[in-house]
């Protein structure tokens, strides 16, 4: 089939039945994550590859990776950066260009002026393993002219899935039937062996390699038999390291269709008593609207915020409503909130962290710094 002439719309329905599951439901390793993809759309298995490849040709989806539970494997934290106006794009550019260990890099403001709305740049910051974040912050600092910077580090989680298309029309107040579950950050140790075979696993998949049987070629590129990558593979499931195989879609720029999967991002932050940040957390995350639901502790510059999550949506209106659900819940559950605000995200940019702790040598090395004087 000539796929130029395959739709690359999410509103397509067969498209929208293989994104409801893409996009965030396939969970863990799968040995055939694509045939899994097939089997709970109900859409077969060769149309399902031919529009993967074909929205990913066209930018529909902007990739297709398996991604990780970072937080597990290397030392993480949300950054809320201060910078001067005028140095704003300039700083946005130099977080999602030149760190790689910079994931998700947004600039966000507030309805009105509140504690904190003068941090305006927040990115996502991995460090490998021995390697202090602090240091990395205060090296981007000196490149970008930012001036403080508060490291959020993840205490828990308790949401973590962005389903762009399954979360079309839902409802304020929709909630899973039982408290979200607790995920601790504890940091797993990888052998050379294992950080190999990570690092084919995790690599992006370009239209080409959306194939059947798509894990050949990677575990030829770690240099195992194909046996050898899946029982590795499998083993991270069990500890914790591997998150989920997804296509995520372009949900800030427009597509090439013109379409748009979203509109707004808003950060949630509650500041709730201390010792109930757990139950706090599990009551956020079981709203089916949070794509992220976490313990940060933000310290008086937020007015001591220490649940956040994060919702997508195309009404900004109805993202307010599905929030104030949340915080009636909240209410009903005897969870007392002194403080919360919404940081709405503008400008953004998103691409995966680096961890591996080879590649931060190298990146070390390429910016004139000693490794060794980078670590904790």
């Amino acid at each position: 089939m000539n796929l130029s002439a395959l739709p690359i719309e999410t509103s397509d329905p067969v498209n929208g039945r293989i994104l409801a599951v893409s996009e965030d439901r396939i969970q863990g390793f799968q040995r055939d994550p694509l045939g899994e993809i097939a089997r709970q759309s109900g859409v077969e298995l060769a149309v399902v590859i031919e529009r993967i490849q074909a929205m990913l040709r066209a930018g529909t989806v902007r990739r297709v990776r398996q991604t990780l539970l970072a937080t597990n494997l290397a030392q993480g934290a949300l950054v809320a950066w201060e910078v001067p106006l005028e140095r704003l794009d300039a700083a946005f550019d130099y977080m999602f260009r030149k760190d790689p260990f910079s994931g998700h890099v947004v600039i966000r403001s507030t309805d009105t002026a509140t504690p904190g709305s003068n941090y305006k740049l927040w990115t996502t910051l991995k460090v490998p393993q021995g390697y202090s974040m602090r240091k990395h912050c205060q090296f981007l600092s000196q490149h970008t002219g930012a001036g403080r910077f508060i490291l959020l580090p993840a205490k828990r989680l308790f949401a973590l899935g962005v389903g762009h298309v399954r979360r079309r029309g839902m409802e304020p107040g929709s909630k899973a039937d039982a408290p979200a579950d607790v995920t601790d950050v504890a940091v797993a140790t990888l052998n050379d062996l294992e950080w190999r075979i990570l690092t084919a696993l995790k690599r992006e998949f370009a239209p080409e390699d959306i194939v059947p049987n798509l894990w050949e070629r990677r575990a030829e590129e770690a240099g195992v038999p194909l046996e050898t990558f899946f029982e590795v593979a499998e083993d991270f499931n069990r500890r914790k390291i591997i998150g989920r195989f997804s296509t995520f879609l372009e949900h800030v720029k427009p597509l090439a269709s013109g379409e748009r999967v979203t509109r707004f991002n808003a950060l949630f932050h509650w500041a709730v008593p201390p010792g109930r940040e757990i139950d706090a957390g599990r009551e956020v995350g079981r709203h089916h609207i949070m794509t992220h639901a976490y313990w940060r502790e933000a310290g008086p510059e937020f007015r001591n915020v220490n649940v956040m999550g994060v919702a997508h949506g195309t009404d900004k209106n109805l993202l307010i409503a599905h929030k104030t659900a949340i915080d009636e819940h909240l209410k009903h559950c005897g969870i007392t909130v002194s403080y919360t605000n919404v940081f709405w995200g503008g400008r953004s940019e998103i691409k995966p962290s680096e961890i591996s702790p080879f590649a931060y040598r190298d990146w070390c090395c390429s910016v004139g710094l000693d490794p060794e004087q980078m670590r904790e």
